[in-house]
């Protein structure tokens, strides 16, 4: 919302400067945003009368000025052909930076003759590309000559300050200039001038009558206007001009300038159609299936049913609260004008404005809500401008439908604005707050009882009426608490779960899937798949008949966004979420999960390698990354086969820290893959970030960093073991034969066919062994090597292949 200084000063009277206003406003809750202060940067050019203006004795084309400034009397040098004795010119005097050119003025020589400043045309101060002469303000024949020393802003009208402020949606009462000076006066900062809007008395009967169909009277409840003849509709005044330009307006005719002008001003959209152009009354209905309007923008919208538009016989005149037509727009040669002055509903009026994507000055007040008695006021405003700027006779008020009744009463006890505030208001500083702000306010001994004036829609209770009472009162009231510290230095800002999801996040990206954020609403039929049976998770009043249960596992709407991405021709996916899943209605059953999701392929296609399916153990690294970083003791963990029934029994696992399961992997089933009509491979992962044990105390220095100078020696040991035997329960056999030398264990060879008893397989690790005292002779490496062999038979049944 943008407003002048002067344009403020015609509602506010006050002696505040620009710095106090601007300061209120943003304590009231109406934030400044901008301040333009353009006569600033022209101040040093003013008005000078040129006294003598001889011949340079030097150049025939030069003159010198005697000139008489507000600082006395300056010479100048002037090229100009039409500088001459007599005449009032704009002086810059030295010193001055010329926006223009770009120069700064220096005192100099010209041709041997002293020149001090300079009198300036409009291109030098960046008005126009005119440099034929220096600029004339000589007044016609009668008129008075600008005063000597008159700053050149002035003149143009261009030394009004121009404060742009936020308005909150629920501030409808000031997008107005009016409603603005009102909150000012309020808050203390001047006295609001009385609002005036006298009786235009009708000369005749309109020719034109308003009609509201059966049907649109919720969305249109009252309508005003009334005819105008004999209308001259040329340029506006100047005054006009320069303010809606200054608020970033384009002037175009005085009736249209009136519309734009009482919009800002008052907050009142108006609409004036130009009376020649209608046919029969102008009507307010819903628009007809195929039709379309030629709008004042100069773009072709088509209607819908659902949008409420002005019509006459010609079809749609104006969308109601929106936008107007050019079918029926004023231009220069309209000489009789209907004007519409509505009440419009705001949802939709905001409705019609999203779905033509039209964005107006008027729907952004209609939709934020109008001051209903603005319906009987607005006629006799827009007359009076009317009548004053363009001439002509009006005729008498016409209406249709009643104008919506807002009156309401609230009470206010007068220490609930410490109660509920916080800050004690005196009672008399109360009502004066209220009173200003247009309520009406009777005292009733211990509370206070406040008529709502009609632009207030968004005050709707006590609270409301104690928050206005300590918005104008002043917030720097709110008494100051310090914050006392349990300990000399702060807690940390996340906790442990709130680290832990943050590093599990960090881990699945770097493994290359994307994060997705769905709701935690499932539809049953896929919960039922996870496990769900428990009728206390479902939704009372679910948002979608899809979304009617809590989700049991994260997994779900990662299968959903998959089979979405692949009948888009995306068959290959890597997503993952952090997020609760639901397992019962209990305290704790919610659970803090990290799942994720690889469908396809483990790679892109590339000339160098073949590409090859996700697997199981695909999952399984992407639950170690995340329980790693989480700060599981991963290699401390076992893995066992009984994963639920959502996953390829074959195919899966949990990673088990004792009885606990901290995740658990594997390729899903394809009873769930068919659900949800996804193409497989799918293979997936869910981490329970809570079951990871807290990590043990330890002191804030780390450790030395111990590197051994020696090389380590690695080791192959293969061996025959039953089938169910798996393989992690050798690595970690072979691990604690020797702690101290054994550094890495880990599998390299898993065969199964011939050669091999039935149902063994044999099992190769390599062993990598790394001295810190000596090198490893012989006799050590057959010491530690049976030590290994003898851990892994004892721990599984296993024995050495020969």
């Amino acid at each position: 919302m943008k407003f002048t200084l002067s344009w403020l000063r015609d509602h506010l009277e006050t002696a505040a400067s620009v710095e106090k206003i601007c300061e209120t406003l943003s304590l009231i809750g109406l934030e400044v945003e901008s301040v333009e202060d353009r006569g600033r940067a022209l101040a040093p050019f003013t008005v000078a009368y040129v006294e003598e203006a001889a011949p340079h004795p030097n150049a025939d084309r030069l003159r010198v000025c005697q000139l008489r400034t507000k600082d006395g009397p300056v010479q100048v040098v002037c090229g100009a052909p039409n500088a001459r004795t007599g005449m009032t010119g704009v002086f810059a005097p030295t010193g001055t930076h010329i926006p223009g050119t770009g120069i700064d003025l220096k005192s100099g020589m010209i041709r041997g003759v002293a020149s001090n400043g300079m009198l300036v045309s409009e291109r030098e101060m960046g008005l126009s590309d005119d440099h034929e002469g220096i600029i004339d303000l000589s007044p016609a024949e009668g008129a008075a000559a600008p005063q000597v020393g008159t700053p050149f802003a002035r003149i143009l009208g261009l030394d009004d300050v121009i404060i742009e402020v936020g308005i909150t949606p629920n501030r409808g009462d000031c997008l107005g200039v009016r409603g603005i000076a009102r909150d000012l006066a309020a808050a203390g900062l001047g006295r609001l001038k009385p609002f005036q809007a006298p009786k235009v008395e009708g000369s005749y009967a309109s020719p034109i009558e308003w009609r509201i169909t059966e049907g649109a009277e919720g969305y249109c409840p009252f309508v005003a206007g009334r005819h105008f003849r004999g209308l001259t509709n040329g340029p506006s005044p100047a005054w006009l001009q320069r303010r809606l330009t200054a608020i970033g307006l384009r002037p175009i005719s005085a009736l249209v300038d009136i519309t734009n002008y009482v919009t800002f001003d008052l907050g009142r959209p108006l609409h004036v159609f130009d009376a020649a152009k209608v046919k029969g009354d102008p009507t307010m209905r819903f628009a007809r299936e195929g039709e379309e309007i030629l709008a004042l923008d100069g773009r072709t919208y088509a209607l819908d049913p659902e949008t409420l538009v002005i019509a006459d016989g010609n079809g749609p005149e104006g969308i109601g609260g929106v936008m107007g037509g050019e079918l029926s727009g004023c231009t220069e040669e309209t000489t009789e004008v209907f004007l519409e002055v509505a009440l419009f509903d705001p949802i939709s009026v905001a409705f019609a404005g999203r779905r033509l994507g039209i964005h107006s000055d008027a729907r952004y007040r209609f939709e934020r809500g109008l001051d209903p008695e603005s319906g009987a006021w607005g006629p006799e405003v827009a007359a009076r401008l009317i009548l004053e700027l363009c001439g002509g006779e009006a005729s008498e008020v016409v209406t249709a439908g009643t104008i919506p009744d807002t009156k309401r009463s609230l009470v206010l006890r007068k220490d609930r604005c410490e109660t509920l505030g916080g800050v004690p208001v005196p009672d008399g500083e109360q009502v004066r707050i209220l009173q200003d702000l247009g309520f009406e306010v009777t005292d009733r001994g211990d509370d206070l009882e406040v008529a709502v004036p009609s632009w207030r829609p968004d005050v709707e209770c006590e609270a409301c009426l104690v928050e206005e009472v300590l918005r104008l009162h002043g917030y720097e009231h709110l008494p100051t608490s310090p914050l006392t510290l349990d300990t000399a230095m702060p807690l940390p800002a996340l906790s442990t779960a709130q680290r832990r999801a943050s590093a599990a996040r960090t881990a699945l990206c770097w493994s290359g899937l994307e994060e997705c954020v769905t709701f935690s609403f499932v539809a049953e039929r896929h919960a039922r798949l996870f496990g769900w049976s428990d009728e206390a998770l479902r939704l009372d009043n679910p948002i979608s008949a899809e979304l009617d249960v809590m989700r049991p596992s994260v997994l779900i709407p990662l299968i959903e966004a998959a089979a979405r991405n692949a009948d888009r021709g995306f068959g290959d996916s890597g997503l993952f979420e952090v997020g609760p899943a639901y397992e019962t209605a209990a305290p704790d059953g919610q659970r803090q999960v990290a799942a994720a999701l690889r469908v396809g392929h483990a790679a892109p296609r590339h000339w160098a390698a073949e590409r090859r399916p996700v697997d199981a153990f695909d999952a399984k690294a992407d639950a170690l990354r995340v329980l790693e970083a989480a700060g599981a003791p991963v290699d401390n963990l076992q893995v066992s086969t009984d994963a639920p029934g959502w996953y390829h029994p074959g195919q899966s696992g949990c990673l088990r820290l004792g009885p606990k399961v901290l995740a658990r992997f594997g390729t899903l089933h394809p009873r769930v893959l068919k659900a949800f009509d996804l193409k497989g491979p799918a293979v997936a992962t869910e981490i329970f970030l809570e079951t990871v044990p807290e990590p043990k105390r330890k002191g804030t220095a780390k450790p030395a960093l111990a590197l051994s100078p020696l090389m380590p020696v690695e080791r192959d040991y293969a061996f025959v073991v039953d089938r169910d035997i798996p393989a992690d329960k050798l690595i970690r056999a072979a691990k604690g034969a020797d702690r101290a030398l054994i550094a890495e264990v880990a599998l390299f060879d898993d065969y199964r066919g011939a050669g091999l008893p039935e149902g063994k397989k044999s099992l190769a690790l390599a062993v990598t062994l790394q001295p810190r005292e000596k090198t490893l002779t012989e006799q050590d490496l057959e010491a530690v090597s049976k030590k290994i062999v003898a851990a892994v038979e004892k721990a599984t049944g296993a024995v050495l292949r020969g």
